[in-house]
C-alpha cells in the first residue's frame, strides 16, 4: 500500500472515530433548556388610588430640602458596614469574571529546573557489562514554555464567564439595594427624632397647662369651693401628661442612638441637629408603577441576574455531557550537561492532542445537571415571589399613605373646632363670665389634638419614605431587566459609588 493512501485511510479513520465521539455525546446529552417565562408587570391593577407624573430622584432625599438629613445620609453612605459588605460582595463577583475569563482562554507557562541525582548501582546501571563503567551521578538542565488550550466548542466556558458576569450584575443590583436600606433608615429615623421633639414641644405646653389647672383646683378644694375629686383628678391628668413628656424625652434620646449606629459613629460624635418642622409629603403612586417597577427595583433587578446566572450554569452541566477537545504543546531545552543546554541539538518539542469523553461516571453528569435545574427553579421561584413582595410592599404603603391623609383631614377640622373653643373659652373669662379653668381646659384639649396631628404627619413622613423604597428609590436599571437575556442593566449610583442612576 502506497504511504498517501496509508494516510488516507488513517484520516478517515480518525474522522469516524471523532465521529462517533461526538454523536455518542449528543445522544447522552439532554436537551437545551429554554428561557424561563418571568413576569414583565406587577400586580397593582386593582389599587386605586391617586396618581403621580415621575418616581423618586436618584437623590430622593434632596426633595425634602434638609441640609441636615443630607449631611447624615453621606456619613452613612461612607461609614456603614453593611454598605462595606456589600461592596465586597460585588468586588468578589467581578473578581470571579476575570478568573472564569483568565480560565477560559490560553494558559502558557514557562519553566526553568536544575537536577542533580545519583542513579542506584543496584538499579538499571547493574545491568550494564562489567566492563562498561558510568557515573551514578548526573545533571539534568531543562528549559522551556509549555501552552495548553481547550476548544470551547459547546459553550462550556462561555456560558461559565457569563454567569459570573450576571452574578456580578446581580451583587451591583443589591449593593444598590443595601444603600437604598440605609438612606431610608437614616432618613426615617431623622424624622423620628424630629416628629417626638415637635410632640415634646406640645407636651412641655401641655405639662404648664395642667400645672395651672391642678393650682386652681387645689385653692379651690382649699376653700371648700369644690370636692377633693377635683384636685385628684387634676394631679392625675398631670401626672399622664408627665408621662407622655418622659417617654417623649426618652423616644428622642434612643432614636439617637440609633441615628448614630446608621452612622457607623458615636452618639457623642453626631453633628449638631437642629429642631425643624416636618415636612409635608406627597404619597402617591406613578402611574406607571405596574409596568415600570421591575425595573425601578433593585431587588428586582437582583433576582433576575440570579436567574440569568442559574440558566448559564444549567448551559455549564448540560456541556459536560460533550466531550472535551484540548491542544498541548512543549518547546525548551533539556541537556544533562548545562554547558551544552543552549545548544541547538537541546531543543525539545511535543504536540499533544487530547480527547475527553465521558462515558461512565456512575450517573454524576446527570445528578450535576439536575442539581443545576434544581437552582433555575428556585432562582425562577425567587424572582417570581420578589415581584409579588415588591407589589404588596407598594400597596400596602400606598393604601397605608391614603387612609393617614384622611386622619389627618379629620385631624385638621378638630383642631379648627378646638381653637373656636380655646377663643370662646378665653372671651368668657375675659368678659369674667367663668374662671380660667374653663379656657386651660380647652386649652389642654387643643394641645392633644395637636400632638395627635403631629403624630399622623409624623406617620406621614414615615410612610412616604416606606413608598419611596417600595418604588426602588430612585434606582433604574440602564435598559429593561425582562431583556437581561441579551443586555446588562448597569445598577444606579446615587452617590458616589454606593446609590443609584440618576435620571
Amino acid at each position: 500500500m502506497k504511504p498517501a493512501s496509508v494516510k488516507l485511510a488513517l484520516m478517515r479513520r480518525y474522522t469516524a472515530m471523532l465521529s462517533l465521539t461526538l454523536l455518542l455525546g449528543a445522544c447522552a446529552a439532554p436537551a437545551k433548556l429554554s428561557h424561563p417565562v418571568l413576569r414583565d408587570d406587577v400586580p397593582l391593577a386593582g389599587l386605586q388610588t391617586a396618581t403621580r407624573d415621575g418616581w423618586p430622584d436618584a437623590q430622593w432625599w434632596h426633595a425634602y430640602g434638609d441640609p441636615q438629613l443630607d449631611q447624615l445620609i453621606t456619613i452613612a453612605l461612607k461609614n456603614s458596614p453593611d454598605l462595606e459588605q456589600a461592596r465586597s460582595r460585588l468586588l468578589n463577583a467581578q473578581q470571579s469574571v476575570r478568573l472564569a475569563a483568565a480560565q477560559a482562554g490560553l494558559n502558557i507557562n514557562g519553566s526553568a529546573q536544575f537536577e542533580r541525582q545519583r542513579i542506584s548501582k543496584n538499579g538499571i546501571i547493574s545491568l550494564l557489562p562489567q566492563n562498561f563503567t558510568i557515573d551514578p551521578w548526573y545533571n539534568q538542565a531543562d528549559l522551556g514554555l509549555q501552552a495548553q488550550y481547550t476548544f470551547d466548542w459547546w459553550g462550556k466556558k462561555r456560558s461559565s464567564i457569563e454567569a459570573a458576569l450576571d452574578q456580578a450584575h446581580a451583587a451591583e443590583a443589591q449593593r444598590s439595594a443595601a444603600a437604598l436600606t440605609i438612606q431610608n433608615a437614616v432618613a426615617d429615623t431623622y424624622f423620628g427624632w424630629q416628629g417626638d421633639e415637635a410632640r415634646l414641644a406640645l407636651s412641655n405646653q401641655l405639662v404648664a397647662a395642667q400645672t395651672r389647672f391642678l393650682h386652681i383646683a387645689e385653692l379651690r378644694v382649699a376653700r371648700g369651693v369644690d370636692l377633693e375629686d377635683t384636685a385628684q383628678q387634676a394631679k392625675a391628668d398631670l401626672a399622664a401628661a408627665r408621662e407622655m413628656n418622659v417617654a417623649l424625652v426618652g423616644s428622642a434620646a434612643i432614636r439617637k442612638v440609633a441615628l448614630a449606629s446608621l452612622l457607623g459613629i458615636a452618639p457623642a460624635d453626631l453633628p449638631t441637629l437642629q429642631v425643624k418642622p416636618l415636612p409635608e409629603v406627597d404619597s402617591r403612586v406613578p402611574a406607571d408603577a405596574r409596568l415600570d417597577l421591575i425595573a425601578r427595583r433593585p431587588d428586582i433587578a437582583a433576582s433576575r441576574w440570579q436567574v440569568e446566572a442559574a440558566l448559564k450554569q444549567t448551559e455549564v452541566a448540560r456541556a459536560q455531557f460533550f466531550p472535551d477537545l484540548s491542544i498541548s504543546a512543549m518547546a525548551g531545552l533539556s541537556s544533562l550537561e548545562v554547558g551544552k543546554l543552549l545548544s541547538t541539538d537541546s531543543r525539545a518539542f511535543s504536540l499533544t492532542p487530547a480527547l475527553h469523553l465521558p462515558i461512565f461516571e456512575g450517573g454524576q453528569l446527570q445528578a450535576n445537571y439536575g442539581i443545576s435545574k434544581a437552582q433555575l427553579a428556585g432562582a425562577v421561584a425567587g424572582y417570581n415571589s420578589t415581584v409579588i413582595d415588591a407589589a404588596r410592599d407598594v400597596a400596602n404603603q400606598a393604601l397605608t399613605a391614603q387612609q393617614i391623609a384622611a386622619r389627618r383631614k379629620e385631624q385638621s377640622a378638630q383642631i379648627t373646632a378646638n381653637e373656636r373653643l380655646v377663643a370662646t373659652a378665653q372671651a368668657r373669662q375675659n368678659q369674667g363670665v367663668r374662671d380660667a379653668r374653663e379656657s386651660i381646659a380647652a386649652a389642654a384639649q387643643l394641645l392633644q389634638q395637636r400632638d395627635d396631628a403631629a403624630s399622623l404627619q409624623a406617620q406621614a413622613v414615615s410612610t412616604d419614605l416606606a413608598l419611596i423604597k417600595a418604588l426602588g428609590g430612585g434606582y433604574h436599571a440602564s435598559s429593561d431587566t425582562a431583556s437581561a437575556k441579551t443586555s446588562s442593566p448597569s445598577p444606579s449610583n446615587p452617590s458616589g459609588d454606593d446609590a443609584h442612576e440618576r435620571h
